[in-house]
């Protein structure tokens, strides 16, 4: 089958991280290749009808993911996690985790509570290690087909778009954060208004909340959104948003701040966010991550002089991957995240688009 696969180099490593996205596309450890599709007993075959750009995709590509949890990945793959794909003519979305019971293994102290993502045997059993997406014996989704256990495949309701439907995945992650970040404040910041940023600013309101909503875009299409989708005031800038609500303080060239936000969601994915997200968090305020910010300098001060909490959603469980999906239909409008469609040949213009990215592997 056509698939984009992976194939780490540690010299393209070095200079995409060196370079960022100044590295050539061309250069990147991405090609476009013939690759067999396995067999094996218990899984299924999924014809891949779209699968998303992740920005961990992005983070792999560029040499910015934490080299902590790379011996939880295994390479060559082909990438892609966020799938929407088609078993005898249904759609469905894949649950692209591979733990202990999809390895053939009895379940770990995570997996009996139900926290597959969390698994202690990612790495062990029957199967390489990583996911979907990130994993060289099964293909993720930039390909056109995948395997999957049927448990893992969770149909998509009637009339909900192929464009919306496979941010299933993404959705899920944003749910389990804002699950984890209840009680919610009477205010919050979303920082970052890319694919995670936005779905958490809809996802709220779609889930009732009522407070005061507010977000950090840094381009006028992201701001624009983030108002459609429920945010009741955009700054421009984290600076913008601290200057709005902290009184700052300066000693010598050092400068602090007290005040802020009760809660803020950190959806940027990088370090500078991360940062900021400290910065801009009240005395005894929390912080959700749902970005991957990787190997970053932060000033971890606010954990004790502001008693800052930390919170971090990397995936979910098979209940919230499942009410992601029923919730599709609730988020009407959420298809508009979709920059652009393209068959597998352009994916060096697929990493340029702005908005999200998707495959579209089986057409020419």
């Amino acid at each position: 089958m056509k698939a984009l696969l992976y194939t780490p180099s540690l010299p393209r490593f070095l200079a995409a991280r060196a370079l960022g996205k100044r590295f050539p596309k061309g250069l990147l450890p991405l090609t476009l290749a013939e690759v067999p599709l396995p067999e094996r007993e218990g899984f299924a075959r999924v014809r891949v009808r779209l699968s998303g750009v992740c920005g961990s995709d992005l983070a792999l590509l560029y040499g910015k993911s934490p080299p902590s949890i790379s011996p939880f990945f295994s390479f060559p793959a082909v990438l892609g996690h966020e799938i929407l794909g088609e078993v005898e003519g249904s759609l469905v979305a894949v649950n692209p985790l591979l733990a202990c019971a999809d390895r053939g293994l009895p379940p770990c102290p995570q997996c009996q509570k139900g926290e597959e993502g969390l698994c202690q045997n990612v790495a062990e059993g029957a199967l390489a290690p990583g996911m979907l997406g990130y994993h060289r014996d099964l293909p993720g989704g930039w390909g056109e087909w995948v395997l999957a256990r049927p448990e893992r495949l969770y149909p998509i309701p009637d009339g909900v778009p192929e464009e919306r439907a496979v941010l299933a995945e993404p959705l899920a992650v944003v749910l389990r954060g804002l699950k984890k970040l209840r009680p919610w404040p009477e205010e919050l910041l979303v920082l970052g208004m890319g694919t995670l940023g936005l779905l958490a600013v809809r996802l709220l309101r779609a889930l009732g909340y009522g407070g005061r909503l507010l977000a950090v875009a840094k381009y006028p299409h992201q701001a624009e959104r983030a108002r459609a989708f429920g945010a009741d005031a955009v700054y421009g800038s984290a600076k913008e948003a601290l200057a709005a609500r902290a009184k700052g303080y300066r000693y010598l060239l050092f400068e602090g701040h007290r005040g802020g936000y009760q809660g803020v969601i950190e959806a940027s994915g990088s370090g500078q966010g991360f940062r900021e997200a400290l910065a801009l968090a009240e005395e005894g305020g929390r912080v959700l991550l749902l970005g991957a910010p990787g190997l970053a300098w932060v000033d971890l001060s606010p954990f004790w002089f502001k008693e800052v909490g930390l919170l971090g959603s990397y995936t979910y469980t098979r209940e919230e991957f499942a009410q992601a999906v029923a919730l599709l239909p609730e988020l009407a409008g959420l298809e508009s995240l979709v920059g652009g469609v393209f068959p597998l040949a352009r994916w060096k213009e697929a990493l340029s688009a702005r908005g999200k990215a998707l495959f579209r592997p089986n057409v020419p």
